[in-house]
């Protein structure tokens, strides 16, 4: 399953692109402020926090394009019953990795949802990061079960 509509692609790409040069421009002028004595003060929130954004857009255009690395070679040689059998086994690993990563997310979230956590110098809440990673988790865990019940190869 390709991801669908120009507009969900692209945002997703400026969204996690964008992301990823955040957390490369605050990090290089933490760099700079470092070496000429005027350090970026939280830095390394700001990588962090942007970093989730970047991986969590980069997992779900990978997952929905099918563009993970898989073992082609393999995959190749087998025939096409087999093949299909063996990409269902991978959407359900997937989709068991999926549940156990969103069920102790959404665990972590829930416990601490009223606890008003917060980054130490920049003060960025967590609430929303943790939203971010259960979303995502969402997402890929319906793809891999779309996959695991799909009759054709996705």
């Amino acid at each position: 399953m390709r991801v669908n509509g120009p507009r969900l692609r692209a945002a997703l790409i400026w969204l996690s692109g964008g992301a990823l040069l955040l957390a490369m421009v605050a990090d290089t002028l933490a760099m700079i402020g470092r070496q000429i004595h005027l350090p970026l003060i939280g830095s390394i929130e700001i990588v962090q926090s942007a970093v989730l954004f970047a991986a969590a857009g980069g997992l779900i255009i990978a997952a929905l394009d099918g563009a993970h690395a898989r073992v082609q070679i393999v995959l190749e040689r087998l025939p096409s019953r087999w093949r299909s059998r063996v990409e269902r086994l991978h959407a359900v690993a997937a989709g068991l990795v999926y549940t156990a990563l969103l069920v102790g997310s959404g665990w972590i979230a829930a416990d601490l949802w009223n606890g008003h956590e917060e980054s130490e110098l920049l003060r960025i809440p967590y609430r929303p990061l943790r939203v971010a990673v259960v979303l995502t988790l969402v997402v890929l865990l319906v793809h891999s079960l779309y996959r695991a019940s799909a009759r054709k190869r996705p």
